[in-house]
């Protein structure tokens, strides 16, 4: 598979991956509970007329569909950043206390401060998913040698549960439990216009960030003293990553909630296309990551229309499964 994998070019992998892309774009705006076809969606994109299903399409189908892409990109290249940085096959945005953080601060937010607007719990949410990482890699740091791939897990597992806790906990004393559950529940219904411009530029900006730095990446995954001894800056390259993961994860909760297991997937299932180069991994990550959050939102509006199969619900499905062979395979099983 390996002398396979290296014959195609990855400009040629990369084309695939976009035309796979846009065609499960198209299969989404076209699928649905309403009934719209090919031409409506080309009316919408490409004309300035009305009418009830292009009306549809571009108030509620397109932001809703954009919204998945962003997500499943964000979460995606977030997760192959960890992975990288901690060279732990099972870390994950949702698994290593990020977005249990960001959901915790969400909920005290909306307890303590109920007119706070849209771009004031998007900060809320960087601001926890920061707090949820320094206290999973805090506790791992407790001792000598406790960056090891189980027991950062077992930490992101413990504090997950506890930033949950609370944030229930305030969802039942302030009787905000609906409000809390609307934002956490993990889904991209009801996505506007106006929350999109407010965390796409986020996404973007991680994404960048990520890019910029794929080299150092590379070597800071596969040994630190290398790139130590490569003149590489490490603790301030991986700063700046942890930075760009806060901006990923944080946004991606603040749009659509908790969503476990895309970033522990997609960057699995990218090395077995792509290899071992960061530089590869994370334009891949982006676009796959973003494929299957159009995928399952798709499904989830699909497989049981007019009703609603929620998003997080079909990705836990998937997810699980793989974690369990992860973790079987000793992290391999896709490499």
């Amino acid at each position: 598979m390996t002398e396979k994998r290296k014959c195609i070019p990855f400009g040629f992998k990369l084309l695939a991956g976009i035309f796979i892309f846009v065609g499960m774009f198209v299969i989404a705006m076209v699928m649905g509970a309403a009934n719209i076809s090919f031409q409506d969606v080309w009316l919408s994109l490409s004309s300035s007329k009305d009418g009830e299903k292009i009306s549809i399409i571009r108030e509620i189908r397109l932001p809703r569909e954009i919204a998945a892409i962003t997500v499943g990109s964000a979460l995606s290249v977030a997760g192959a950043i960890m992975q990288g940085i901690t060279r732990n096959p099972l870390a994950d945005p949702g698994l290593l206390g990020l977005t249990a953080g960001a959901n915790a601060a969400l909920a005290i937010t909306i307890a303590f401060l109920p007119s706070a607007n849209y771009f004031v719990l998007t900060i809320t949410c960087f601001i926890g998913a920061a707090i949820g990482t320094m206290m999973v890699f805090g506790i791992g740091a407790i001792r000598k040698g406790g960056f090891s791939p189980l027991r950062i897990v077992l930490a992101g597992a413990a504090v997950s549960a506890f930033l949950y806790a609370i944030a229930e906990g305030i969802g039942i004393y302030f009787k905000i439990s609906k409000n809390v559950s609307m934002w956490t529940a993990g889904g991209m219904i009801g996505t506007s216009w106006g929350q999109l411009q407010i965390i796409i530029p986020f996404i973007v900006g991680g994404i960048i960030i990520a890019l910029l730095l794929s080299r150092q990446l590379t070597i800071l995954s596969l040994n630190e003293e290398v790139a130590v001894g490569l003149g590489q800056k490490t603790t301030q390259i991986k700063v700046i990553l942890f930075i760009a993961i806060i901006l990923l994860a944080g946004a991606s909760v603040a749009l659509v909630g908790n969503m476990v297991f895309i970033g522990l997937m997609v960057p699995h299932v990218v090395r077995a296309i792509v290899g071992t180069d960061y530089r590869y991994i994370l334009p891949m990550s982006a676009i796959v990551g973003a494929t299957f959050m159009l995928f399952a939102d798709t499904l989830g509006r699909t497989v049981h229309a007019p009703f609603e199969t929620p998003v997080a619900a079909i990705v836990a499905t998937i997810g699980l499964p793989f974690f369990l062979v992860i973790v079987r395979k000793g992290g391999k099983a896709f490499s």
